[in-house]
């Protein structure tokens, strides 16, 4: 049995020694079965990662089907598994898991962006319904980030932008501060890698004399705790490098001016003990004042609870103490994983669905938002908010995002009395609607019957998207003709301002173009939609300037087509182009064309004319179209040497045996066959598909290359592919 799946066992025999390890290795099994002859950029076998990632589960402590989920969260994804294999041989929860995981990769969408937005929808729909999803998938990318450097440089930065802005943010608002620090600091090390070095080389340079300061202050805190016979562990925590980043850059100092890199750690036995450690703490220094907090009265969102305080210590540089218990520091480093529901068996409802109530919230609010552009920016509100308590005048706590006004207590209150609302007192006095919330301030919404309905101008003031939702719900409810004739009237005043006409920009034939885009079913939604504030005027009218410049050009390119005298036109390619002159010619990579093959151009759009087989599947299916059969024009090969390479790429179709890839390739080196890339999979059935891209000059080159590997061993097909 593999090294690494053992080691694995081993730490789930440490805390669940009962769980069902035959299940998990069944599950194991299938996974090295399934992504056996996979490879990871970093060369290693595939399974290597789902293992790394169900070992990181295992080390949060999480449950048999946790780990299983873990185990297989790429099958269905990248193999030829389906989730109804996964139900059948492990049952409907790890499917469910399996499934949450899973990207949506075989639906096709506009952008690359438009694809990342809906997995994560997806994603939150999935933990709503099992928090094991994100648990999995953040295990996932932390693992992907500890083997990034293996990825191309602006993919690196690409997954550690999305990791930054999405998963450490998830990671933070599930309290799990451990996975949450790591993922930040390997972000920023691909983000801004010059500031990763300066930051890393200065705490090693300066990390003995700042280890001795913190050991100065835990020796002094230690004789002090057994005069007053509290058992406490003490211990230094240095703050992550990204912490230190963010500080540097929002208050402008360079890392010689941040003292409070260090802070010392209490961990106790009971909150009675927190306390007294802390009048403890403000005895012996000086506290500096607005720099207390206490997190066990009002624990954050995520579950966090301790008391924080600053203190000035020795040699006038201030250091930060953080005083909790046993159960509060587990909670602290791992979140919703150091307890909840699926771990002890427990079934129904427990206070762990209260505590991830915000999950719901996220999605009630995100099923609202017409334009898909608008959910990262909601989301990241969402996740990334720093908290504000305020307390209603019964004495309830009421949790904010920073910045909050009295529109967002009333609306986290009820929709009802916040589309009511005429005022608004704050500690006994009448405040502004535009108030900043601060801590501990007690609120009182005033409410009228006469009040018929928010106001437009709430939502340049309201902070949350839970306000900001609810009042634009109203307006789309209760006023719909008259967003309709303010959408309308706001699309045509940006028209006139941008130099358009009506008419120009608003055929009906585009309609449904924008309308498939936004997600409404007809004119008079889009109207509407923008006419209350859910959709910006500004992004409608760019998607039709963009659609009227494509059109403007294919316009121009089909009339030159139908006007132009029959003339021959050569390209760099050696492609003869009839009836066109001084043409853009381009060789189409979902067929890659090669000197000898049947071929026929398209006029695209913008881009001259693409050179596609006459066999391939994409140019039949336009032929086929009445509209885009006019696109259609007549091309041919000019009459050239051997010197010009073209791309293509061939399956190689064989029974997966050892060497097989080694005789393809030196089959091909043999034949002075310059290789552009190859990769491999290996079906389920031990069927090895080989997918080579090579460099050869004419269709008779081509076809003695397929003869020749048609010959080798095993091999029972070889073909040119089609993307």
């Amino acid at each position: 049995m593999d090294q690494t799946f053992e080691a694995l066992l081993d730490i789930i025999r440490g805390y669940n020694p009962k769980m069902d390890f035959e299940k998990l290795t069944k599950a194991y099994d299938l996974a090295r079965k399934a992504h056996e002859g996979q490879l990871r950029n970093t060369g290693e076998p595939y399974i290597i990662h789902p293992l790394a990632v169900a070992t990181i589960l295992a080390e949060l402590e999480l449950d048999a089907d946790s780990i299983v989920g873990a185990l297989l969260h790429d099958v269905v994804e990248d193999t030829d598994y389906t989730v109804g294999d996964i139900s059948r041989e492990f049952g409907d929860s790890v499917a469910i898991i399996v499934d949450g995981v899973t990207k949506l990769g075989k639906i096709q969408y506009t952008t690359k962006e438009e694809q990342q937005i809906e997995s994560l929808r997806k994603m939150f729909l999935a933990m709503a319904k099992d928090v094991r999803v994100i648990l999995i998938k953040l295990a996932d990318r932390l693992h992907n980030m500890r083997t990034l450097k293996a990825m191309p440089e602006d993919k690196q930065r690409e997954k550690a932008r999305e990791t930054l802005e999405v998963y450490a943010a998830l990671a933070h608002r599930l309290g799990m501060s451990k996975i949450k620090w790591e993922l930040e600091d390997l972000s920023l090390r691909y983000l801004d890698p010059i500031a990763y070095k300066e930051i890393t080389e200065s705490i090693r340079q300066k990390r003995k004399e700042r280890e001795q300061y913190i050991d100065d202050i835990i020796a002094t805190f230690r004789q002090k705790l057994e005069e007053l016979g509290i058992h406490a562990q003490l211990m230094g925590r240095a703050k992550h490098f990204y912490s230190i980043f963010r500080k540097m850059f929002t208050q402008n100092k360079n890392i010689d001016e941040i003292y409070d890199l260090f802070a010392v750690r209490a961990i106790v036995d009971s909150v009675k003990d927190c306390y007294a450690v802390l009048g403890m703490v403000h005895e012996l220094y000086y506290p500096i004042p607005g720099r207390f907090k206490d997190y066990i009265a009002m624990p954050k969102p995520n579950m966090y609870q301790s008391l924080h305080t600053t203190v000035m210590g020795p040699n006038g540089i201030p250091f930060e103490v953080q005083i909790r218990t046993q159960e509060m520091h587990k909670v602290a480093e791992y979140g919703i994983a150091a307890h909840w529901k699926y771990k002890e068996g427990v079934s129904g409802e427990t206070d762990m669905d209260e505590k991830l109530a915000w999950i719901g919230k996220i999605l009630e609010i995100q099923n609202e938002t017409v334009d898909t552009d608008d959910f990262m920016r909601t989301l990241k509100i969402d996740l990334f908010a720093d908290e504000v308590f305020v307390f209603t005048p019964k004495g309830d706590v009421i949790n904010l995002p920073a910045g909050s006004t009295p529109i967002d207590f009333a609306f986290a209150i009820h929709s009802a009395i916040g589309c009511r609302m005429a005022g608004a007192r704050v500690n006994g006095k009448i405040a502004t609607l535009d108030y900043i919330l601060q801590n501990g301030d007690i609120v009182e919404v005033m409410t009228s019957s006469a009040v018929h309905g928010p106001s437009r101008d709430w939502l340049k003031i309201c902070k949350t998207n839970q306000a900001r939702t609810k009042i634009n719900q109203w307006f789309k409810k209760e006023r719909r003709e008259e967003n309709i004739i303010r959408g309308k009237e706001m699309i045509d005043r940006e028209l006139k301002h941008m130099g358009y006409t009506h008419m120009e920009l608003t055929k009906p034939e585009w309609a449904d173009f924008l309308l498939k885009k936004y997600g409404v079913h007809n004119v008079d939604d889009l109207f509407a939609a923008v006419g209350y504030g859910g959709l910006a005027v500004s992004k409608v009218l760019s998607r039709i300037k963009e659609e009227y410049k494509l059109n403007q050009k294919n316009e121009k390119s089909l009339s030159s087509v139908q006007n132009a005298q029959k003339k021959r036109k050569t390209s760099n390619n050696g492609i003869i182009v009839e009836g066109i002159d001084n043409c853009l010619v381009r060789l189409s990579r979902c067929c890659n064309p090669v000197p000898g093959d049947a071929i026929v151009g398209y006029i695209t759009r913008g881009r001259g004319v693409s050179v596609h087989r006459a066999d391939c599947p994409n140019i039949i299916s336009e032929a086929e179209s009445t509209n885009n059969a006019q696109r259609l024009i007549p091309v041919h090969w000019e009459e050239r040497g051997t010197d010009s390479s073209y791309l293509t790429e061939l399956q190689v179709s064989a029974y997966d045996r050892q060497g097989l890839l080694a005789e393809i390739t030196s089959l091909l080196y043999d034949m002075k066959i310059l290789i552009t890339s190859l990769h491999t999979k290996v079906s389920k059935d031990q069927i090895a598909y080989v997918y080579v891209t090579l460099e050869i000059n004419s269709k008779e080159h081509l076809d003695m290359v397929v003869k020749k590997l048609s010959r080798l061993g095993g091999v029972f097909d070889v073909e040119r592919c089609n993307a």
